[in-house]
């Protein structure tokens, strides 16, 4: 029995329908975490929540879809991390790619395949895509004067390189970038800069290199976004590419002198490696071919095929590489389809802060895991319905507890357990008549292809927070529903009433199991199951509108679908932040017995002459001063836990040694740019470790 109103409606979804773009397949991929550390909740927001939110959902739709991702392991910051621990590239790169991989595996990330860049096919794909660009002469060849260091004797890559950001003056900026003002450097505009190997001041030599001459292609990405721009492209993604095809395209180099990566395929490049933001995404395409192998399927169609669409999941800090960079190379070679979109999220912060993996801040996905056991769809509703989509946002502990107790618990699951406990007390689980449906029914169920509509365009929008709120809205009309209704106080008066408002609740209950897949997919499948109906299609029910579970068709409880998160979970979580805040914000008085150093380690260090112009009270803080130090080339902020020993007016015009090259934090709301050297005696009493000759100006190197 189905009302006019839902008649109208299925055939206004078959016209929407036929109006969408469709596409033969689809190539999703998500942006290749770097396998220097674990994955966060972080980039399970910004990038691999909503790439497999989008693969399932197209899935779904019975849509052919290749969901593609991988390891990162080349580059720099690997190389970095295997110094300071003493190991390998490749044994950082096994450790890591181990934790990720059994993370996404855990969480329920469905990739269809997820590789490595250190596998063969992977080296065989890039050199591959090299030499078909130089054959077709599309690098420049220059001989260049990069940073050396004269003491480890080896070129520096970007990141081994720290000094002075010529643009907003922020002294810790690497070869690259800068992290303070983010701007895109090279490590040659660097002022002071020094190497982060030996901590000598590098030298200016010459090596060749090959260039991709992005100023060429200008004109092709003015074309192809800017002039024709895609109406569904967010705006934060066009306006990056727009200003940075404004400041006008520079050429970019994609050989490096490094001994770590993937050898430059060509006579005369001996000892250089592709640059990794050149072989990078080339991981998308090798990984492809890898699962294609498995599968026993063609690569091709899905990266060379214009009835496939691709699309990149990334992060706002990888909009030029797959934008601009990335579909430059692939048009250069002119073999591959361009990206039908590029839906880059924004950052998430945690509680209030940005997270940050070298100091710790962040909640671990590993983690997670082991201490919320069985509860991955919390957290991907929790990430899904506050999703960095067009600005930041913030994660808290507290919203975590409050939308998974209050949404998910009590709305959601709620709903789902009265219909279940309800079905089995008055119908031993049989799924009672239809054939009484109101009005009111029908105008309930009426609603639910009118949510399934606006969360499917939300979804091919790429607008999942929007998504999830239609499919809660699908609970809380169930909840409003049976509240109003009152079944339980009808079932003695009027058992045929009561047997149309639980055929009504089935079939709400349905609704959400098959289109709660995306977003919630564990839940989805415990009541698929229970429903009976693990094989029904995502548009099943346009055509069995109100009769979705049939009559008699046995209905069993899913049993607890989310747990109730407590208080001292919670405060668990919190108090461990906390710890790590303190961490980040306390100057230890006291350090002994540490780890031994090597001598280049202790090289690194920059040691200065600073006078002490101001000190003062961190508020809120009882050992924290924050002072204002004159370094001779400039007056620096730093902060220090020296409060319970000092009387800050007695430290002014005092000359102390400042450890200059730190790397700045922000330490209880105040940016700390270095740090104060003090000496302790057995008592405990702390002195400012002053230079021997006080005539020595601030600014005086010690060594």
């Amino acid at each position: 029995m189905i009302s006019y109103a839902a008649a109208v409606l299925i055939v206004i979804f078959g016209q929407i329908s036929m109006m969408k773009p469709t596409f033969k397949r689809h190539t999703i991929t998500a942006a290749l975490p770097y396998t220097n550390g674990p994955v966060h909740i972080g980039h399970l927001a910004g990038v691999y929540v909503p790439a497999d939110t989008y693969a399932r959902y197209l899935r779904a739709r019975g849509r052919e879809v290749a969901f593609i991702c991988g390891s990162d392991e080349h580059g720099v910051a690997i190389a970095i991390k295997a110094k300071k621990e003493g190991k390998t590239p490749q044994q950082i790169i096994d450790k890591y790619d181990q934790i990720i991989r059994k993370s996404f595996q855990d969480f329920g990330i469905s990739f269809d395949n997820y590789s490595r860049t250190s596998a063969a096919i992977h080296h065989q794909t890039a050199s591959e895509f090299f030499s078909v660009l130089s054959d077709k002469d599309i690098f420049d060849e220059k001989v260049s004067e990069q940073l050396y260091d004269p003491e480890a004797r080896e070129f520096l890559a970007d990141r081994f390189v720290t000094g002075i950001c010529p643009h907003c003056s922020h002294s810790s900026a690497y070869g690259d970038i800068c992290e303070s003002c983010g701007s895109s450097l090279n490590a040659t505009d660097l002022i002071d800069p020094k190497s982060t190997l030996s901590g000598a001041t590098p030298v200016k030599k010459k090596t060749k290199h090959w260039f991709l001459p992005l100023e060429k292609y200008e004109g092709f990405i003015q074309e192809w976004i800017l002039d024709q721009r895609k109406k569904d492209w967010k705006s934060n993604v066009y306006g990056q590419i727009k200003s940075w095809i404004e400041n006008g395209l520079q050429a970019r180099a994609v050989t490096r002198d490094l001994d770590w990566g993937i050898p430059v395929p060509l006579n005369g490049a001996e000892g250089k490696v592709l640059y990794v933001w050149f072989d990078a995404p080339i991981g998308y395409i090798s990984s492809t071919k890898e699962w294609a192998a498995k599968e026993g399927v063609d690569w091709e169609p899905y990266w060379k095929d214009k009835d496939t669409q691709l699309v990149h999941f990334i992060g706002k800090d990888n909009i030029v590489f797959h934008c601009i960079i990335f579909p430059s190379m692939l048009h250069a070679h002119g073999d591959y389809i361009l990206p039908d979109n590029v839906p880059a999220n924004e950052f998430l912060n945690l509680e209030g802060d940005k997270i940050s993996t070298s100091n710790n801040w962040a909640v671990w996905l590993h983690e997670y895991l082991e201490e919320f056991p069985d509860q991955q769809d919390s957290l991907r509703y929790v990430l899904t319905s506050n999703a960095p989509e067009t600005k930041d946002n913030d994660f808290t502990w507290k919203e975590f507890q409050a939308r998974n107790n209050g949404e998910l618990v009590a709305i959601y699951g709620n709903f789902i357990n009265r219909v279940a406990v309800l079905t089995q007390k008055y119908y031993e689980g049989n799924c009672p008549s239809g054939k009484n449906l109101t009005v009111l029914d029908l105008e309930t169920l009426d609603t639910l292809p009118l949510l399934v509509q606006k969360m499917e365009s939300a979804i091919e929008q790429y607008k999942f927070r929007e998504a999830s709120q239609q499919m809660m809205l699908m609970a809380r009309l169930g909840n409003k529903y049976l509240a109003e209704q009152e079944p339980w106080k009808k079932i003695k008066t009027d058992p045929e009433r009561v047997a149309a408002i639980l055929h009504t609740a089935i079939q709400i209950t349905a609704y959400l199991a098959l289109y709660s897949s995306p977003i919630l997919p564990y839940t989805a499948e415990k009541i698929k199951k229970c429903l009976g109906i693990e094989d029904l299609r995502w548009d099943s029910a346009n055509q069995n509108f109100t009769s979705l579970i049939a009559e008699g068709q046995q209905i069993q409880s899913p049993g607890l679908l989310f747990e109730k998160i407590e208080d001292h979970a919670i405060e668990l979580q919190r108090t461990k932040l906390q710890k790590t805040k303190e961490t980040m914000n306390e100057t230890p008085s006291s350090t002994a017995n540490k780890e031994e150093i090597d001598f280049e380690s202790f090289m690194k260090m920059e040691l200065r002459v600073g006078k002490i112009l101001s000190a003062k009270a961190v508020p809120k803080t009882e050992k924290l001063l924050e002072f204002e130090v004159d370094l001779g080339f400039e007056t620096r902020t730093i902060v220090s836990g020296v409060a319970l020993q000092f009387d800050p007016e007695t430290l002014i015009d005092k000359k102390v040694t400042v450890l200059v090259n730190l790397a700045p934090r922000k330490i209880r709301g105040v940016y700390s740019q270095g740090m104060l050297l003090l000496a302790e005696n057995s008592e405990g009493k702390l002195s400012f470790i002053s230079p021997a000759d006080p005539a020595m100006p601030p600014g005086s190197e010690i060594s």
